[in-house]
């Protein structure tokens, strides 16, 4: 089994670049997870894995063919090397260099024949958007689709943020046209949540196919999306402010939906 000790060798600085930027993410169709839990969910969704790096003074041999299957490749590093390379300060020894997946409208199924689904348009802040795909894993809701993508899904924060919920939910990314083109075809009602020619959000009907929108807190909603929804929704605010975390707020009106859908 290879080993490494040094923080210079020049397969850890590639590493370290496809960690820090998307350019790379991109050009070599990789990404990192780290951390057990996380390594675990993307198994179960069936990612493919190039290598997988460990401490042995956190991690066992043992522990990691738990996970994966001896052919699996491995190298062992040094502690120096893992501090190097990890994001979290507190993490369980180990490292997945992944291939990447398409985040196409194409490779979206529907399981439901009335789906329920949260767009999320151009968020920027990696903590929201892992927030927006914890909502949704909690909520089992059938897809998450990210409409003019401001940040790399496959950045390390939006991994971290989301406990790993980027490989528990179905996920696109497209321009919000294409997105629109997208629900309208599959007669999927759209409820962009604005405060503009807005109802409140309790009083709408979410049991046939439908797709929460929400926008970033600073801007919110695009024209396009006020425009194309079937309907506009508020939630109405009960102290002096007129806004809330976009997580917030996509659960409040996600979770009625499933309430009216029985939580099935």
């Amino acid at each position: 089994m290879k080993e490494i000790t040094s923080i210079h060798n020049s397969y850890i600085k590639n590493l370290i670049k496809l960690q820090e930027k998307s350019r790379e993410r991109k050009k070599q169709g990789l990404f990192i997870i780290e951390g057990k839990r996380e390594i675990s969910l993307a198994i179960e969704s069936n990612y493919n894995f190039e290598t997988i790096l460990f401490d042995e003074d956190l991690i066992s041999e043992k522990e990691i063919l738990t996970l994966f299957n001896s052919n699996i490749n491995r190298i062992k590093i040094s502690k120096e090397v893992y501090q190097k390379l990890a994001y979290r300060e507190s993490t369980e020894g180990i490292i997945a260099v992944t291939k990447s997946k398409s985040f196409s409208l194409d490779n979206i199924e529907f399981k439901n024949e009335n789906p329920l689904i949260l767009v999320a348009e151009s968020i920027e802040k990696p903590g929201n958007i892992g927030a927006l795909l914890r909502t949704a894993d909690a909520a089992n809701i059938d897809a998450v689709f990210i409409a003019d993508p401001k940040s790399d899904l496959y950045n390390s924060n939006i991994i971290r943020s989301s406990v790993g919920c980027l490989f528990t939910n179905q996920i696109a990314t497209a321009t919000s046209e294409e997105i629109i083109s997208y629900l309208k075809n599959n007669k999927i009602d759209i409820y962009a949540a604005t405060l503009q020619n807005s109802n409140e959000y309790h009083k709408e009907n979410y049991t046939k196919g439908s797709a929460i929108v929400v926008g970033t807190e600073a801007t919110g909603l695009s024209e396009i999306w006020r425009e194309k929804a079937t309907q506009n929704i508020n939630i109405p605010m009960q102290g002096k402010i007129d806004s809330m975390n976009v997580s917030v707020a996509a659960a409040i009106v996600i979770f009625e939906a499933k309430r009216q859908r029985k939580f099935k």
